[in-house]
Formats: structure tokens, sequence, C-alpha cells
């Protein structure tokens, strides 16, 4: 069946298919429908299944993802020089809430094993979270952080680990302009994650424009006095050298590990998981297999009353218009287009827009613009209906299917959707990234088999199965949604935790530098 020529037409009106063959097809190969290939197309890249005339738009999805920038014979690649960019979908008098799902059964009966906090949230780890209020204290609270983990945490065998929560904020920012909102809540949520146990602690540096009581409590309180239960402060004028700011560091955190370790497992229901899902090094399989499959078990979490976060605003941008009839209702519909604007203006004051997205690997991987990239990408959203939506960093407070509105640099989406709430995130790629979280377990899923094969000990599922007829999406979404419960319950290990492959949290600042 590999030597086979095989493409993979979405729809029944699309006029370009994907080549499925590894390495590509040569000219002159013919495909058992009659079509023969005018020149070589690469594994995942398009050809055109008709002739299609200047102008004319070209169809993936039975939407438009360019019009032809020339004549395209039948059985030409479609490549990236050869679609020109439509225009982002007006936001102006989309549909709202216009079109509910299908009512399904509810998924009962599926558990697992959790840590439930007193605020009735539950965590798939069991975490110290040593929160920072601004980066200059990073060098000393990573050195505090390795000696925890030599000297403490071989106490406390209930607790899975100690995490220093740094950034790159906090001072030399214009803390009071508009856009600081956004890093200032993310800091905050994030030390609320559930995966932290209701324990935050902070280690700030006495003079930051961001107080260290900002972590803590909403709004903007004053500033207190020195160190308090919650806060150390480098420059309080009790430590006298830098050994005993370590042991006040030291000191804070072995209260809240013997509070941790008094945690242990229990059996949670389903419904209880907050799940994040996320695309990086996209290619264009992901929205034909791994991005349908993720879809497919996010709706098998919310008929069991989860929580399931997708996010990447420019990755949605171009597919408005398939959303917005999804919501809730017109409030969930408006709180839509509200982030869709909202983000334009962010990139039109930067001097860009949102073709600024598509990444070289992207186009290697056969994804010609943002267009093409995004109608692929909202597939991880399932069907379900719009349940809800987040700002950047804003905390969730509803079951469901919710849009997280985030930048869609992998880095800074999975720090706000830990902000968010996220207690374990599915991220699905194309092209290869051994990206990771140390807050909360990331599950990876591979588009194409080649990728599942050549880095088999990072990618923890294998979507490719279903572009060569081994599974089908139902199959993949299924092993992916016990897997998440298999992950959530401690049971197995994500590749990335076992190798300890674990980016920095990266915050989202819009506000000015100063």
């Amino acid at each position: 069946m590999s030597d086979t020529p095989r493409y993979i037409k979405v729809h029944p009106d699309d006029n370009v298919a994907i080549v499925v063959n590894a390495g590509g097809l040569a000219a002159g190969t013919s495909f058992p429908c009659g079509l023969t290939l005018n020149e070589h197309v690469p594994q995942g890249h398009k050809v055109s299944l008709s002739d299609i005339a200047e102008g004319a738009p070209i169809l993936r999805y039975a939407e438009v993802i360019g019009t032809a920038a020339r004549d395209i014979p039948r059985g030409s690649w479609v490549e990236e020089s050869l679609v020109r960019l439509p225009a982002a979908p007006a936001l102006a008098n989309l549909p709202l809430a216009t079109r509910k799902a299908e009512p399904q059964p509810p998924l009962e009966g599926y558990t697992f094993e959790g840590y439930r906090n007193a605020d009735g949230t539950v965590g798939t780890r069991n975490l110290l979270g040593i929160s920072t209020s601004v980066q200059c204290v990073a060098g000393v609270v990573g050195h505090a952080t390795k000696l925890i983990r030599e000297r403490l945490l071989p106490r406390y065998p209930n607790v899975d680990g100690v995490v220093a929560l740094t950034h790159t904020y906090g001072c030399g920012v214009a803390i009071n302009a508009p856009g600081a909102a956004v890093p200032i809540r993310t800091v905050r949520n994030i030390a609320r994650n559930p995966n932290f146990g209701g324990a935050p602690m902070v280690v700030g540096l006495g003079c930051e424009k961001m107080f260290p009581e900002w972590v803590l409590e909403e709004g903007r309180p004053a500033p207190g006095p020195g160190n308090t239960d919650s806060i150390v402060r480098l420059q309080d004028e009790g430590h006298h050298g830098f050994g005993e700011m370590l042991a006040s560091i030291m000191t804070m955190a072995e209260q809240r590990l013997e509070m941790l370790n008094r945690r242990t497992r229990e059996t949670c229901p389903a419904a209880d998981l907050v799940v994040g899902m996320q695309c990086g090094g996209s290619d264009a399989f992901s929205g034909v297999t791994a991005n349908p499959a993720v879809g497919f078990a996010t709706d098998l979490l919310v008929r069991a009353g989860a929580t399931v976060m997708f996010s990447e605003v420019t990755e949605v941008r171009d597919a408005i218009h398939l959303l917005t009839p999804r919501a809730a209702d017109e409030e969930v519909g408006r709180a839509l287009v509200r982030e869709m604007a909202w983000y334009d203006e962010y990139l039109g004051a930067g001097e860009s827009d949102r073709s600024a997205n598509t990444t070289p690997g992207n186009k290697r991987g056969g994804l010609a613009n943002i267009v093409e990239k995004a109608l692929g990408s909202v597939a991880k959203s399932g069907t379900s209906t719009i349940a809800g939506v987040l700002s950047p960093g804003e905390r969730v407070d509803r079951k469901g299917l919710i849009f997280a509105a985030t930048p869609a640099s992998d880095f800074i989406c999975g720090t706000l959707q830990l902000a968010s709430g996220m207690t374990l995130q599915v991220f699905t790629t194309g092209r290869g990234t051994p990206y990771g979280l140390e807050a909360a377990p990331v599950i990876k899923m591979a588009t194409r088999k080649a990728l599942s094969e050549r880095w088999h000990d990072l990618m923890d599922i294998d979507a490719g199965r279903i572009a060569t007829g081994e599974a089908t999406i139902e199959d993949v979404g299924w092993e992916l949604f016990r897997l998440i419960l298999d992950v959530a319950s401690g049971r197995k290990q994500t590749w990335s935790d076992h190798w300890g492959l674990h980016n920095a949290l990266t915050l989202f600042n819009p506000g000015p530098v100063t």
C-alpha cells in the first residue's frame, strides 16, 4: 500500500489535494483515479485536481485558501508562489450563535487520579511553584530550586517536583499602561494553577514596579514591610548576605512542601480535567490527521463534562466565520470577534498582519499561507458548542469548550494556557518540536508516520496512521482520550517529561518597555 500513489482530498468541492507518499511523487506518476503529475510534488504539498484559471479560487476544506497567481494545469504542484493570499474574513456581521452542535449523550464513568484542591479545582501534578515578581531574582530562585530538589524533595515523596516560575517582567516597564494587565494577571494566575496545590509563594527583590503582593491578590494592593509568610524580598534588611536570602527561601519552601506532601491522588471524574490543545511546527497533514483526531478527543472530553481550551488567535482569525456560528450565545460570539479585533489592532500597531505567522517550516510542510494553516488549526476544536472566551491570561470559570485567546507562539500560548488553569496539554506537530512544560504534562502527537518513526522517543502518539489508512480519526481520538486519563493520573509518562524537556515560561507583554 505504501508504494501506491495516494492523495488526500478533504472535501468533494476541493480542487487541490495533498500528496501522502513519503518523499513525494515524481513527474509522470499516475493515481488510480487517472490523475497524472506534471512535475514532482513533495509530500504534503498540493496537487491541482483540475485546471485552475488565473484569479480563480483555490479550494481546500471547501474554503478559499487563495486565488491562482497564474493558470495552473491539472496535475501541477500548487506551490506557495501560485497562491495569492485572500483578505481576512470581515469581522462585522458575522453569524453569531446560529449553528448549535447536535446534542451528544453524556460520556459517563470515565475517571482519573488527581489532586483535589480546596477551591474545587483538581491538579494532575502535585508541584511546589515558586513565583517571582521580577526577573532580577531569577538567578537566585534558580539556585534555590536546585537546592530544594537536592536537599528537601527526597524527604517529601508525595511531591512531584519544584518549579521556578521565572519570567522577564516586573520592572523596566510601563506598569500602569493598559497592556500591563496581561502579564500581571498571567503571573498571578499561573501561581494559582491547580497543579501547584493552592500554596503560592513569591520571591521578589524589593524595588520592582510589580509588587509581590500583586502575585498573591487580585487588584493592586500596597506592598507590606519586608518578608511575610508568603513573600521573600531579597532586599529585606534582615538578610545579611546571599546565604540568608537562600535560607529564607528554603524555610518558606519547606513549609509548603510539608503541606503538599499530605496530598495524595484520589479518583476524580473526567469532568475535573482542564486540557489545553495546541499545535506547533504544523504541516499540511495537521488539518487532516492530528488536529481532527484532537478535535474528536475534544468532543469526548466535553461530553464527559471537562474543560477544553483551544487558542492561537492568528491561527483562528481566517476561520472565524466557521466558529462564531458555534458560539453558545451571542455574547460568546461577540467575545470571539472582540479578541480577533484586538489582535488585528495589536498587529497593525506593529506594522504587521496575520500573514507574518506562517513559518518557513510550515511552508516546507505544504502550508501555502495562514488561511490554509488556520483552517487546519481550528480542527482541534472539534464540533462542540463554544461555551466561553478568555482574554490572554484570564482564569477559566466554566466547563465545556473554551477559546482562550493567545498568540500562536508555542511558548507564549503554553504560558497563557497555564495561567488560564490548564493542567495537561496536547500538542500536535508535523515538522517536529521537542517542546514541553514543567508545570503540566504535554502529550505530543505527530501528524506524519515518518516523523513518529524518526522521532520515536519524542512523539507520544502517531496520527500519521490516519493518512496511510491504518487507523481512523475516531481510532486515534479515542487513543488520545484514554492517554489523557492515564497521563493525568500519573500512570503513564510523556516523552517530554521522561527526558526533562521543558521550555521556559514566556509572558505576553503588549505594553511598552521603558
